[in-house]
């Protein structure tokens, strides 16, 4: 029972919460975006936790999608799937119970929000099947890690407005960024699994292709800055996060499978940066 019982927390990623905090980032620029300042404690409860949920039921369809490829690769073949510890249909059991609940969550939100969380189910089960077709599936990445965004501005305010959409596109840019980085760790093995990837499409672009995904992150910042009327605190954040980003190019310009790991993982501090400049804007 015990071994059963650590399978399924490595199925969810309990031990790699880095998914999580990327996922939750966005969604609490937009939560404090849409209630200027400090959001309702129910919403911020709600909206935790369904990130949480979300992210552990997508990381279970991805292990469920990815079966047959991840036995093949060296950082994957000891998954919970691949290894036997459990069977695929646990894991589509385990991904449709969590998103139950995290559906049951939000019953006390408004209509417009429930029916935003069935596209951003949609799109999490489509995202693990993307990369047998779709030259760059980060992108959709970006807006299955993104519809927290629409989410929270329908939750507080009744209604998406236009800065929620320039916040949401900028996040695709961003999930382009890290999840390329992310994705260069394994391009040699995805070559050979003949998948698609971001990396391997942008090939020797790859890293220009992170400045300009980083770069089209930080306009939208600005943008949404300038609509939100954030004051001039708002830079401070914004600063921190361009030297994560100056930091994280320095990493992947190495193209070592350590480094770019260690680029995707800092992303983390970037999504609290610029937190940070939401919060200190507002105050």
């Amino acid at each position: 029972m015990r071994d059963r019982i650590v399978a399924y927390a490595y199925l969810i990623r309990l031990d790699k919460p880095i998914g999580t905090l990327l996922l939750l980032w966005p969604t609490l620029w937009a939560l404090w975006l849409a209630s200027g300042g400090l959001p309702e404690w129910h919403l911020l409860l709600i909206f935790s936790l369904g990130t949480w949920l979300m992210r552990s039921a997508g990381c279970a369809m991805n292990d469920y999608a990815d079966q047959d490829f991840d036995r093949h690769v060296l950082r994957t073949k000891e998954r919970p799937i691949t290894s036997g510890k459990i069977f695929g249909k646990e894991a589509l059991a385990v991904a449709a119970t969590l998103a139950l609940i995290a559906y049951i969550l939000i019953q006390p939100l408004n209509a417009l929000t429930q029916d935003l969380s069935f596209f951003a189910l949609a799109v999490a089960i489509i995202y693990p099947f993307t990369k047998r077709f779709f030259a760059i599936p980060q992108a959709v990445l970006g807006i299955a890690f993104g519809f927290g965004i629409p989410m929270a501005y329908a939750a507080v305010l009744g209604f998406i407005p236009m800065e929620a959409w320039i916040l949401f596109v900028g996040n695709i840019f961003w999930a382009i960024a890290y999840d390329t980085a992310y994705a260069m760790v394994d391009r040699d093995d995805d070559l050979r699994l003949g998948l698609r990837t971001s990396a391997i499409t942008f090939g020797r672009f790859d890293v220009l292709a992170i400045a300009l995904s980083y770069c089209a992150l930080f306009l939208s910042q600005i943008w949404v800055a300038q609509l939100a009327n954030l004051n001039n605190y708002f830079w401070v954040g914004w600063c921190f996060a361009v030297a994560c980003a100056v930091y994280h190019l320095k990493l992947v310009a190495s193209r070592k499978r350590e480094d770019c790991f260690k680029a995707f993982r800092h992303n983390n501090w970037l999504g609290g940066f610029l937190f940070l400049g939401i919060l200190l804007g507002l105050t």
